[in-house]
């Protein structure tokens, strides 16, 4: 697992990588789940709500299907004809090469014709897999006379494949991936055979979110300083007792101390030669580290004594360099240093 898995998800995941199938040969005892990213706390939670008996706090609200028709028929993606027509061929079971061109035309109005911009394509998409992931569940308890929310459920579900939306994390994720060097990077044990206990009394869940979803608004313009910060916690800070203006400060201090070293220029900024410059540059954090050891000696015990530790904090400290002077002279009070 690469990615963090909560709730119904990290269920539904894990729980078919655990089915088994004797015709196929496969057999639960085959399987082994390796997870870079999710603790054992994080999966209790997910599993623990689904664990004996679980029932809904409210009943699921259809009316939301009408509010996501409406929107979605407004952007002009589809004819409702066309949806009439794939309608009819596909439960007349035709080939797929009969059904292909009117899908083709629809997702081709949605990806060029149509000119929509990439929040309006996200939007639509996002719609889609509602109305598709709602109707689907509805639809097995209650019995529904709306022909037309059948129909383009059956059409939504083989357009939406076919919606071309821009990943705005794609370029950053693929950035990162390049600059990922595996042959630096090892397997260690760190627990073995540990079991999750999980809690048999009865839960309850809340239904469906009511509301029709879309592309949320921007997001706050998020503090450099303090994005790097929440990602070292995650992982290190959590049972330091110290306040985020303080851990603020262990950063500063250490970038700020690697910044006035006189070499700081020649042998790490200015240095054409990337591998002597990184490890110059490790070698400044190892200094600013030892510099600081009377006022941070938790720290320096952490980065002299735990490899791992240095590494995190390295990155942490580089990913900061990185962003200049400017955003680390912001911080920095006379008292700080």
């Amino acid at each position: 697992m690469d990615k963090k898995l909560q709730g119904v998800l990290a269920v539904q995941a894990l729980s078919r990588l655990n089915r088994c199938n004797h015709k196929l040969g496969k057999r639960t005892e085959d399987i082994f789940v390796l997870d870079f990213f999710n603790t054992t706390d994080a999966i209790k939670k997910a599993f623990d709500p689904f664990y004996t008996a679980t029932s809904l706090s409210s009943a699921t609200d259809v009316n939301v299907l009408h509010e996501l028709k409406e929107s979605l028929d407004e952007v002009g993606v589809y004819e409702w004809h066309e949806v009439e027509q794939f309608n009819e061929l596909f439960f007349k079971s035709v080939p797929a090469e009969q059904l292909s061109p009117i899908i083709d035309t629809c997702a081709e109005r949605f990806n060029s014709e149509l000119e929509l911009d990439d929040d309006a394509k996200a939007d639509f998409k996002i719609k889609a897999k509602q109305f598709v992931k709602i109707y689907a569940q509805v639809a097995c308890i209650l019995s529904f006379d709306n022909i037309t929310w059948e129909k383009l459920h059956w059409f939504l579900k083989f357009l939406i494949p076919k919606l071309k939306i821009k990943d705005k994390d794609k370029d950053v994720l693929d950035e990162l991936l390049e600059s990922v060097d595996l042959s630096t990077y090892g397997l260690e044990r760190t627990k073995l055979r540990e079991e999750i206990g999980l809690d048999s009394s009865e839960s309850e869940l809340d239904p469906q979110n009511p509301n029709p979803r879309g592309v949320p608004p921007d997001e706050p313009e998020v503090d450099t300083l303090d994005e790097i910060i929440k990602a070292f916690n995650e992982r290190w800070f959590q049972g330091w007792d110290a306040t985020p203006e303080e851990q603020r400060v262990k950063f500063i201090n250490i970038a700020k101390h690697v910044m006035d070293d006189p070499s700081y220029e020649t042998q790490v900024v200015n240095n054409p030669d990337k591998q002597n410059s990184q490890l110059a540059l490790e070698k400044l954090i190892q200094n600013a580290v030892s510099m600081e050891r009377r006022r941070e000696l938790d720290l320096y015990k952490s980065y002299a004594q735990d490899p791992e530790f240095k590494r995190a904090f390295d990155a942490s400290i580089v990913r900061l360099l990185s962003q200049g002077n400017e955003l680390i002279e912001r911080f920095i009070k006379p008292n700080e240093i």
